[in-house]
């Protein structure tokens, strides 16, 4: 009487255990294997019949069920990690909005070296450094890279047309060529501005009702920083009566010498046109700027809690988290170039009433009620 040899299949259910075979994920080592063979259940029993099952059977099938685990291994073991690189124009340390950013990805499921690989390069602002890095950026193959500011992304731009880019500046990203439309950017890049055409206007517009005699503004600005706000500002001078002085930044070290330009040209107020530039040197600013006795209007919140007078504009973190979301669509296959850019649609107006009381200004209810936040 010949024995039969009866085969257990990884689906099926191990003899007083509530798991089959197949069950609490791949065998990723030898020891679990063997433990896999070990735990066949065979009963071999004496019988007239013919054998139903033969070894060779018995052999194929512990060979496929090593296969499979084997090759479940192998899919996790290669699991892809994303690379991202980061262009900047300060550090990952020093840019303020750069953990808002971080934070996005987290909650999108982003684990530091886990799924995603971040890969920084850093000008450490010093904007001569910014094509060199983009180029060491683009060498290093990844799969998208995130540009932070109008004076970091066209270096980026220059350096690869095929890596996606995302993008987030405070210019126009159509006047500054990185994308051909705002709708339908086309190419490798999108992602978001801070900017909208009225702003220039409205900042200058709350200046005059802060400060109702103000005839002459100082706009400090950088032109490396493709950006259409001097001009704006210009003209919406000439509608308020308010003469407009030009003040050109390159580098931090060019401030002191433009509060001397602004003395010179008798400027009762310095509007702050943004940049990562300017971001970077903000206190610097802030504190020339009370030095000298004027008040500072800029873009965003972070102005006004410095000591600036004012600022309005978007938030910037706000708009820094959705540029996340862009990566995050590209990673899971979304091209670049059918994702619109974002422009903002919420403003708000931060006031320093602490400000306004040392340089002697009293706010107008007026202003004061359409104020999103007021620093006492």
């Amino acid at each position: 009487m010949a024995p039969l040899v009866l085969l257990c299949y990884p689906d099926q259910r191990m003899p007083g255990s509530n798991s089959s075979w197949a069950d609490g994920g791949a065998a990723t080592d030898d020891v679990t294997r063997s433990a896999l063979v070990s735990a066949m259940y065979v009963t071999v029993v004496r019988t007239e019949a013919n054998v139903s099952l033969t070894f060779s059977r018995f052999v194929i099938g512990v060979t496929m069920l090593l296969v499979s685990t084997e090759v479940g291994a192998e899919a996790q073991q290669t699991a892809k990690i994303a690379r991202l690189g980061v262009l900047l124009f300060s550090t990952p340390e020093g840019d303020p909005n750069l953990a808002s950013f971080r934070q996005s990805l987290s909650e999108l499921g982003y684990v530091e070296g886990k799924n995603l690989t971040t890969v920084y390069r850093a000008a450490r602002g010093e904007p001569g450094r910014l094509a060199e890095l983009a180029v060491e950026l683009v060498a290093l193959k990844p799969d998208v890279i995130f540009a932070m500011g109008g004076d970091v992304a066209p270096f980026v731009r220059t350096a690869t047309n095929t890596i996606p880019i995302v993008v987030a500046v405070s210019n126009d990203p159509v006047r500054a060529g990185l994308v051909p439309s705002l709708a339908r950017p086309g190419g490798n890049i999108t992602g978001v501005t801070f900017v909208s055409s009225e702003l220039a206007a409205k900042r200058l517009q709350f200046l005059k009702e802060a400060a109702p005699r103000i005839s002459r503004v100082a706009v400090l600005w950088n032109p490396d920083h493709v950006d259409p706000e001097y001009a704006e500002t210009a003209t919406a001078g000439r509608t308020l009566g308010i003469r407009v002085q030009s003040l050109e930044v390159r580098a931090l070290g060019d401030l002191e010498g433009a509060f001397q330009a602004a003395d010179a040209g008798r400027a009762e107020a310095i509007i702050v046109v943004s940049s990562r530039l300017t971001t970077l040197g903000r206190q610097r600013i802030i504190d020339l700027a009370t030095r000298h006795r004027l008040p500072v209007v800029a873009g965003w919140g972070p102005w006004a809690q410095g000591g600036a007078l004012l600022s309005y504009g978007p938030d910037l973190d706000t708009a820094v988290r959705r540029a996340a979301t862009y990566v995050d669509r590209i990673l899971k296959g979304a091209s670049p170039g059918d994702l619109p850019v974002e422009q903002p649609t919420k403003f708000e107006l931060a006031i320093n009433l602490k400000t306004a009381a040392a340089l002697g200004l009293t706010i107008p209810p007026s202003l004061r009620l359409q104020a999103s936040h007021t620093i006492e």
